[in-house]
């Protein structure tokens, strides 16, 4: 083998070694931000799409610290849509659920209102 072959060779195996782990690390963060974004809505109620936005980014960026430098903001923003998407049908179908993410929408008293909220 020439020195061609071997270079093409390793970067195949670079691009596939990458493509799975950027597939790994896609699922399981899409898979979090479920979590994150019924995190968000429950301490910051509705009518704050931007402000509950960069609290999951922040939020995602220290579980995930790669992520800043992998994932581009906007397809960022892509993925926490598709978790909104989710919650929503779940709040539609899941009385507990529900009840998790309306807290401070209704206006009751949440125990971290106070310090998200000051």
């Amino acid at each position: 083998m020439n020195g061609v072959t071997i270079a093409a060779v390793v970067l195949i195996l670079f691009a596939i070694v990458f493509s799975a782990v950027y597939i790994i690390f896609k699922v399981g963060v899409k898979e979090w931000l479920k979590w994150a974004v019924a995190t968000a809505e429950s301490l910051l109620g509705g009518e704050t799409g931007q402000l509950k936005l960069r609290y999951v980014y922040d939020m995602a960026v220290e579980r995930f610290p790669a992520l800043k430098w992998i994932v581009p903001f906007k397809v960022f923003a892509a993925w926490v849509d598709e978790a909104l998407a989710w919650l929503n049908e779940q709040v539609q179908n899941n009385p507990a659920i529900k009840a998790y993410v309306q807290p401070i929408a209704k206006g009751l008293d949440n125990q971290y209102s106070r310090l998200v909220i000051k």
